[in-house]
C-alpha cells in the first residue's frame, strides 16, 4: 500500500510540476507575441471600397510599422499625406522613384520601365476585360517618391486624379507610416503576395512576422490551458475506482 501511494505521490508531484512548467512558459509565449504585435503592427479600418476586392471596406488589417524607405513596388501601404486628405489611406505602391510607370499596353496592362505588370487582383470592367486603369497616363516618379494605385481602379482616387499637381500624382516615401501584413476580419490571414513585380528591379518585401507571432500566441493559450486542466483532471482520474465495484473492493479488502 504504501509503495503504490509514494508512487503515485511522485507521478502527482512530477504531473503538477510539468503542468506549472507548462503555464508558465504559455505566458511567455503569449505575453511574448501579444506584445511584440503590438509594438510591431498597428491595426486600422479600411475607409473606403477602392482595394476591393483585395481589401473590403471595413476590413480590419494590420499594418507593419514600417519607414517609407523599406518599401517595394507591390506593397499595399497606410499613408498620410496632407495633400491627400487628414486621415490615413491605404493604396497599393505601383511604382518607386526613378521608375516610369504608364497604362496601358495593348493588352490594358500596367507597364514599370517598359515591362508588363500581371495584376490578378483586377476586377473586369464593364468590357468584362480587367484594365489597370480607364484614364491613360505616363509618369516619371521622382526620387524619394511613389506612384500609388488603389485595387478597384473604377471607383479608387490615387495618383491618378492628382496627376496635374507637383510631381504628378506620387506622394514622397516619408508619408508612409504602415505596410499591410494581414486582414484580421473577416478572417483572411497574409495578403497575397504581388507575384506581378517579382522580376523587376528589388523584388517584391517579404512578410513581415505576423505568423510567427499568432502562432505563438495560439500558442501559449493552448499551453495555459492544458496546465490549467491538470489539476481537475488529475483529480478527477484519482477519484475513479481502480477496477470492480466500490462494494466488491471493501469486502477482498474486509
Amino acid at each position: 500500500m504504501s509503495g503504490k501511494s509514494g508512487t503515485q505521490g511522485g507521478r502527482g508531484r512530477l504531473g503538477s510540476v510539468l503542468s506549472g512548467l507548462a503555464v508558465a512558459v504559455g505566458c511567455l509565449l503569449f505575453l511574448g507575441g501579444f506584445v511584440g504585435g503590438a509594438l510591431l503592427y498597428q491595426p486600422y479600418t479600411v475607409p473606403t471600397d477602392s482595394m476591393t476586392p483585395t481589401l473590403d471596406v471595413g476590413s480590419k488589417i494590420l499594418a507593419e510599422r514600417i519607414d517609407g524607405d523599406e518599401v517595394r513596388r507591390g506593397d499595399v501601404v497606410v499613408f498620410k499625406d496632407p495633400l491627400w486628405g487628414d486621415s490615413p489611406m491605404v493604396k497599393r505602391v505601383a511604382a518607386v522613384g526613378g521608375d516610369t510607370v504608364a497604362c496601358c499596353d495593348p493588352d490594358g496592362r500596367l507597364t514599370v520601365g517598359g515591362k508588363p505588370v500581371v495584376e490578378p487582383y483586377l476586377r473586369p470592367g464593364i468590357s468584362g476585360r480587367a484594365v489597370a486603369s480607364d484614364k491613360e497616363f505616363s509618369v516619371t516618379v521622382p526620387e524619394g517618391s511613389l506612384f500609388l494605385l488603389g485595387d478597384d481602379r473604377h471607383t479608387s482616387l490615387d495618383s491618378r486624379t492628382h496627376l496635374e499637381e507637383a510631381g504628378q500624382g506620387t506622394v514622397p516615401r516619408s508619408t508612409v507610416i504602415g505596410r499591410v501584413d494581414a486582414v484580421v476580419w473577416p478572417a483572411k490571414g497574409l495578403l497575397e503576395p504581388p507575384k506581378g513585380y517579382a522580376d523587376l528591379p528589388g523584388g517584391i518585401s517579404r512578410p513581415g512576422p505576423f505568423e510567427a507571432l499568432f502562432t505563438a500566441i495560439v500558442a501559449g493559450c493552448v499551453l495555459i490551458l492544458a496546465g490549467a486542466a491538470y489539476g481537475p483532471v488529475a483529480r478527477r482520474l484519482a477519484r475513479r475506482p481502480a477496477g470492480g465495484r466500490p462494494a466488491e473492493r471493501e469486502k477482498v479488502g474486509a
